[in-house]
């Protein structure tokens, strides 16, 4: 049976990582994207990286950086993949593979020639699709996915405005490879609440038990 993966960005602490690894996250993501209500620093990033148990993976979101500071902040705090969620031109996403997710808002007019475009370049392990630029917990039409997903070979992974109560639909409407949540499982901005992260965890698995 496939599995849907589970991605808990915007993790500011050590509580709340254990939290989201203990109802089932697959992977953690840290904002180094300056300015936004997640943002956390690289150090204390590597911190909370360190009482994580084996085998759950970590991302760093990035946003419009120069490949000097990217570079910077991976050496800071080196994560299993760099998700890039900005207008980075493609000569830099390759700079700052391998292992890159590519995230794309979603836009009907364009996302298939997007998908396309970042599916055809090597260093993008996954494309992350997002109803806003990121962080604004904004949803998007999931169905309109389906047929530009199929041309494609790279994993796709839905974002924006998911929660417990919405992700099993969105799973069941385009069946994405895994599933990225941020506000949707907070209590204020950049405060996750482990009751919610658990109710997500579960919304996500009782979706994969109905394929």
């Amino acid at each position: 049976m496939d599995r849907t993966r589970i991605k808990v960005c915007g993790i500011t602490s050590p509580d709340a990582a254990l939290a989201a690894v203990d109802a089932g996250a697959d992977v953690l993501g840290f904002v180094f994207v300056e300015g936004t209500p997640r943002h956390v620093e690289p150090e204390t990033a590597f911190e909370i990286m360190s009482v994580l148990p084996p085998m759950v993976g970590t991302v760093g979101v990035f946003r419009d950086l120069p490949l000097d500071d990217f570079i910077e902040i991976e050496q800071r705090c080196p994560t299993d993949w760099s998700q890039l969620h900005g207008a980075e031109p493609e000569n830099l996403v390759r700079d700052c593979g391998p292992r890159v997710i590519r995230g794309i808002r979603f836009d009907p007019a364009t996302i298939a020639a997007e998908l396309a475009r970042w599916d055809a370049i090597d260093e993008v392990e996954a494309i992350l699709v997002d109803g806003s630029a990121g962080g604004e917990g904004e949803a998007f039409t999931w169905e309109a996915l389906v047929s530009p997903m199929a041309s494609i070979a790279t994993p796709i992974i839905i974002a924006g405005g998911l929660h417990p109560g919405n992700v099993g639909e969105a799973i069941r409407a385009c069946r994405p490879f895994a599933v990225d949540v941020s506000s949707g499982v907070e209590s204020t901005p950049g405060v996750k609440d482990e009751a919610k992260i658990r109710a997500f965890c579960r919304a996500v698995r009782e979706a994969d038990a109905q394929r």
